[in-house]
């Protein structure tokens, strides 16, 4: 069915909202302020979502989509048509409305950029879909169906011509590539025992290929040093890193506070033992192989100062309640989802917390993504 449209805000999740009738719509790939012709793609019994098929009146901050393909229906660059410092304008937007929607917050954060580029060929690791005729793919928005390309301008230049050859000729495979500091390429159909080397400030990092780490280039030292300046404002005698991967905060954090015991807590196996390899000179850092919750129900011993870099779902609130039973004095959150991050500031403040700061940081051009570093200290403590 074909309808027209004016599309009247952006939404969470790299959306857009039309309210024709009162009914609401979803739209992709448009842009507040234009009218459009729409086909409903999906109805469900309270929202509608839609594909633009004719732009009829175009927004000025409209632009040539950065990605060719993504014409064809190629995802993951959803904020490509957007000039660049609006989709942060957009951004600043969908956080603020989840701040004060679900937190009850008013704040005037912005979506800051993390350099001054054009937001194109930072990402340090991809997935590629190699099709039954070796072409290079991804997956279509919203589907399982694959969309060749001709170029992947989010990917690293090196990333992006390697996928693209496909020198090793896979077929009908998902192949993960990956980039690290030195410029050294793997991807996870190789054999061999390969591992990935990250400079974040002084320090370095030896990753296998399968362990997580930032996709952006700059990610891990702009978040490493957004969480070293909140620390620096509370009297750090103790720091548990929860949710901690491969250690970046832990491993930074111990090595500026050398005398300051740092935990790291992480479920991840592979993760813990990357880390503790990336961390033996570091004599005050441990890690533990274990659940957080699970961890955090068995310790005893009251909490000084907790980083938590939870999932995009945030963080389970069992979590939370235990950080508040243990006495946790400061916490310093980093979060990738706007809405999950305003629940857990809702929660935080119910149980005594004070919302002392909250940066914003762009470090996903061209998708509707963005991290959020928060700190919170107890009331009284």
């Amino acid at each position: 069915m074909s309808v027209e449209l004016k599309i009247d805000k952006v939404a969470h999740g790299g959306v857009f909202v039309a309210r024709p009738e009162g009914k609401v719509v979803f739209v992709e790939g448009v842009l507040p302020g234009e009218v459009v012709e729409a086909e409903i793609i999906d109805e469900k019994s309270n929202f509608l979502r839609a594909i633009p098929s004719k732009i009829i009146e175009a927004s000025p901050y409209r632009r040539k989509h950065i990605w060719e393909d993504a014409e064809r229906g190629a995802g993951g660059a959803d904020f490509g048509h957007i000039e660049l410092n609006y989709q942060r304008i957009l951004k600043t937007q969908v956080l603020r409305e989840a701040l004060a929607r679900f937190a009850g917050l008013e704040s005037e954060v912005l979506v800051e950029p993390v350099d001054d580029s054009d937001g194109l060929h930072y990402r340090t690791r991809i997935q590629v879909h190699y099709d039954q005729r070796a072409r290079a793919s991804v997956k279509k928005v919203r589907s399982d169906d694959l969309v060749p390309i001709r170029s992947y301008p989010l990917a690293e230049q090196a990333l992006e011509d390697i996928a693209l050859r496909n020198p090793a000729k896979y077929t009908d495979l998902r192949v993960a590539f990956a980039i690290d500091s030195f410029g050294n390429i793997v991807d996870s159909e190789q054999k061999s025992p390969l591992q990935l080397s990250q400079v974040v400030g002084e320090r370095l990092f030896e990753l296998s290929p399968q362990t997580f780490w930032q996709a952006h280039r700059l990610a891990p030292s702009k978040l490493a040093e957004e969480v070293q300046t909140r620390l620096e404002k509370f009297h750090v005698l103790e720091v548990l890193d929860l949710y901690s991967g491969v250690g970046l905060f832990a491993a930074t954090t111990a090595a500026k506070y050398a005398t300051v015991p740092v935990k790291a807590v992480e479920l991840n196996k592979q993760a813990v033992k990357d880390g503790k390899k990336s961390a033996r000179d570091l004599k005050n850092l441990s890690f533990e192989t274990s659940d957080v919750l699970v961890y955090l129900r068995k310790r005893l011993e009251p909490l000084d100062t907790v980083v938590l870099d939870p999932p995009r779902s945030g963080a389970n609130s069992k979590v939370l309640g235990h950080l508040a039973r243990l006495g946790a004095k400061n916490i310093v959150y980093v979060a990738c989802d706007p809405v999950a991050a305003a629940r857990d500031i809702k929660q935080l403040t119910e149980m005594g917390y004070s919302l002392n700061e909250i940066k914003s940081f762009d470090i996903f051009p061209h998708t509707h993504h963005f991290e959020t570093v928060m700190s919170f200290a107890k009331v009284g403590s």
